[in-house]
């Protein structure tokens, strides 16, 4: 499997995992804001935008592998590798598989700990569901969480264009994700057992991985920083894209 990537910059290559059900598109304001800083390096994981679903069972894992070689790809030994939401999901599996290839690590608006069992069966209930009858459910219950109440009030701009790129999302590639989010472990071992600094982000207003998610993150690493961005939601790199960018450039020159 080869993901389909976009880059931009240079220096300290830094990897960007994007949300559940987007692509590396939300990632535009990223590769142009944080190219003076670094490489930026934003995949679309398997069965989005640009790369194929392939025929492995749903896993974490797989995406995973995927980036390392991803990186073998690109001739990169280390990275700052990190994600939102799914993308954090992923990344914390690369820090369980690949902890060699890590520089520091970014997770944005994610969770550290495994679906409960009712979390579990909604995720399989969309999954059928959008292999049935289509995305129309992700804009009627996985959209409206996704972002804070003052971009639903203040930013139309910016839920349009989530909107868009919801809708374009591939039911199979929904679903697939949609089950290897379910199965994934507990990974508040893997942050403690960390030996590269972690930058975690969330939106103060974010519904679905909300701060308190987040400070146990930060907390569990021991080298752990993080930053709450006012005014943003669960897509916070997407909702406040200069306060984002800040946080990331500030914690990549922290490393070097």
């Amino acid at each position: 499997m080869r993901l389909y990537s976009r880059s931009a910059g240079s220096g300290t290559p830094v990897v960007l995992l994007h949300a559940f059900p987007l692509s590396s598109s939300m990632w535009q304001a990223q590769r142009e804001g944080l190219a003076p800083a670094c490489k930026v390096i934003t995949p679309d994981l398997r069965g989005f935008g640009g790369t194929p679903l392939g025929d492995d069972a749903p896993s974490l894992d797989v995406m995973a592998d995927d980036v390392a070689r991803l990186l073998d790809g690109e001739g990169i030994e280390r990275a700052v590798v990190g994600g939102q939401s799914m993308g954090g999901y992923v990344t914390m599996a690369f820090c369980r598989r690949h902890a060699d290839r890590l520089l520091g690590v970014l997770l944005a608006d994610t969770k550290a700990a495994a679906d409960p069992p009712p979390a579990r069966s909604n995720r399989e209930r969309i999954a059928e569901a959008v292999l049935r009858d289509g995305s129309g459910i992700l804009v009627d219950e996985v959209l409206p969480p996704q972002l804070g109440v003052t971009t639903r009030r203040r930013r139309p701009m910016v839920a349009g264009r989530v909107r868009g790129l919801v809708l374009a999302a591939p039911p199979p590639a929904v679903a697939w994700a949609q089950r290897a989010m379910a199965a994934r472990p507990d990974s508040f071992d893997t942050l403690r057992a960390l030996k590269v600094p972690a930058l975690v982000i969330v939106g103060d207003e974010d519904e679905l991985s909300p701060p308190s998610e987040a400070e146990a993150m930060a907390a569990a690493v021991p080298d752990g920083r993080l930053v709450v961005i006012g005014e943003a939601g669960h897509l916070s790199a997407m909702e406040h894209p200069e306060a984002f960018n800040r946080a990331v450039a500030d914690f990549v020159r922290s490393l070097t």
